[in-house]
């Protein structure tokens, strides 16, 4: 039976325009936001590599990651049909336009703006030491064989004539935005790449303070901004739960800030400007799984212990011995286990997903599913990452050279810098600078 046609809908297409848009300006937000992170001998490197990202993970996306994530099933709910969409060429006309309000065109796109995200964000663990080129190879494979299954699992409900992901039909997982294939998959990657390339030449004994501040913070505002496309788009319609969806994630995030900012305060008796932009991005982290699930109230329930568990998390590294060096897993993974556990907890049967959590009276069968979801994505995504990383280390060699390390990667690597800091010799300025 041909299930019947939804008539596409202008407004709805107009905010995915949007929402689309704004997730793509979270990638040079990231790239800021890293960027201002690092040392200086490695801020364009580090910038380098979310838009290398940006670039590759689009046109494997189009070729054939859309089709593993959103391709009818062929495996148990475990992968799509990596074929059925080649190159986008069938949704050129339109006429699969049948399951929702808006171009599947570009809900395809709009979902491969979150796999350029989550393979963007391990790129912070493995700061300052990392061949481009091995780069670019890992997150063209990570993206075919991590994140578009986990996005198949979580993201690709069934409908009538497509079968969809395990997680979504089969387990029950609530995760409306990525808690789980956008937060958890890119923390559980960034710390088994962390393992393969190893830690920084003087990790633990040299400071390795952020060089930029001011960048860092310009780059967390433009994430904030980003997000409301990120949470919010993903109801694919302008409507009163994209309404209530940019609530939960604008509460979420300001809650985040004054958690970190607690902790900081506490334990270190200053409130920084870092821990600010950390905090948020803990917040946001947080409510993206959740943001259809809880009312304002729950959010901020949600993002104040994110912040402050976050901060809480990223000093964990330094007693393992992980040089995981933006700290990727202490504020995405386990940022997006909070968010993600947090739908068992606080989601409230007025919101648009209707789950009743254990702190509004419902069961604790939901928990569970959450917890399985976490599981599965954290343990499927750091097994594969390990090995694909490994493959490239072995054939190609994942880590620069150390004494290229030390004296600059930008330079070796781009045969650039950031910041020319050197006056032109025998240069003479007029009143006027001519």
């Amino acid at each position: 039976m041909t299930p019947l046609a939804v008539p596409t809908n202008a407004g709805d297409t107009a905010w995915l325009l949007i929402s689309a848009a704004l997730v793509l300006l979270m990638a040079p937000g990231l790239a800021l936001f890293y960027g201002g992170l690092v040392r200086s001998k490695s801020v364009l490197n580090m910038m380098m590599m979310t838009f290398g990202a940006t670039a590759a993970v689009l046109v494997v996306w189009v070729l054939g990651g859309y089709s593993i994530a959103f391709g009818d099933d062929v495996a148990g709910g475990l992968i799509g049909n990596p074929m059925q969409h080649f190159g986008l060429s069938d949704l050129v006309s339109g006429t699969a336009d049948s399951w929702l309000s808006v171009p599947v065109i570009l809900f395809a796109l709009f979902q491969g703006l979150f796999a350029v995200i989550t393979g963007a964000l391990i790129s912070g663990a493995i700061a300052d030491r990392a061949r481009f080129g091995a780069w670019m190879v890992f997150v063209s494979v990570w993206t075919l064989v991590v994140y578009a299954p986990v996005a198949h699992w979580v993201f690709d409900f069934s409908r009538e004539g497509h079968t969809g992901g395990w997680l979504a039909n089969s387990v029950g997982l609530i995760d409306f935005a990525g808690g789980t294939a956008v937060e958890v998959c890119s923390g559980a990657s960034a710390l088994a790449l962390a393992l393969v390339v190893g830690r920084r030449v003087g990790f633990g004994r040299d400071p390795m303070r952020p060089h930029n501040l001011t960048l860092v913070m310009l780059g967390a505002g433009l994430l904030w901004f980003g997000w409301f496309g990120f949470n919010a788009g993903s109801a694919l319609a302008a409507n009163h739960a994209a309404g209530l969806i940019f609530a939960t994630t604008l509460c979420a995030g300001a809650a985040g800030v004054l958690g970190w900012l607690a902790v900081e305060r506490v334990r270190d008796g200053h409130a920084t400007s870092l821990g600010a932009a950390s905090g948020m991005v803990a917040g946001l982290v947080a409510i993206t799984p959740s943001c259809a699930s809880v009312t304002p109230i729950g959010s901020l329930i949600m993002g104040a212990p994110a912040g402050a568990i976050c901060a809480w998390a990223i000093g964990l590294k330094y007693r393992l011995g992980v040089d995981d060096s933006l700290d990727v897993v202490g504020v995405h993974m386990v940022g997006g286990i909070v968010g993600t556990l947090g739908v068992g907890l606080l989601g409230s049967p007025l919101a648009p997903t209707a789950v009743a959590g254990l702190l509004y009276g419902g069961a604790p069968t939901q928990l569970g599913r959450q917890a399985i979801g976490v599981v599965a994505v954290l343990a499927y995504a750091f097994v594969m990452t390990f090995i694909v990383g490994k493959v490239i280390d072995k054939t190609m060699g994942f880590r620069i050279d150390p004494e290229h390390e030390v004296s600059g990667i930008d330079l070796v690597v781009h045969a650039e810098t950031a910041y020319d800091l050197h006056a032109t010799a025998g240069a003479r300025s007029g009143p006027f600078g001519h």
